[in-house]
């Protein structure tokens, strides 16, 4: 099994940037691809930024040049650079872990962070 646990949501005014963290724990080896989820109220979960061991990465149209994310696969790590925020960034952002064991892709999430976004 494995757990994570998001911290750095919050409240901030539009045009300004929050740093979401994600720490992987239990059984980490063989994770590949970690990032980040969404949902606003009355939307379904969406896409915002993932990454795999590997590096390679792939962020939702909305949040390109905006937001940035980072691994730091030593500590079992992801982080979320949010620049730029906007009121419809408004939603709580989950963490995504998967690995692979036996031909069997696991997908892993946390429990949420908050991030509201006033204008």
């Amino acid at each position: 099994q494995v757990q994570l646990v998001e911290s750095g949501g919050g409240l901030v005014q539009a045009g300004g940037s929050l740093r979401l963290s994600c720490a992987a724990s239990g059984s980490t080896f063989n994770i590949n691809t970690m990032g980040w989820y969404r949902q606003a109220p009355g939307k379904q979960r969406e896409l915002v930024a993932i990454t795999t061991r590997g590096g390679s990465t792939n962020y939702a149209d909305s949040v390109k040049g905006r937001f940035t994310i980072s691994r730091d696969n030593a500590k079992d790590t992801v982080y979320l650079e949010m620049n730029s925020l906007k009121p419809e960034d408004t939603a709580v952002y989950y963490c995504y872990a998967n690995k692979r064991r036996w031909g069997t892709l696991y997908d892993y999430w946390g429990q949420g962070t908050q991030v509201t976004v006033s204008s």
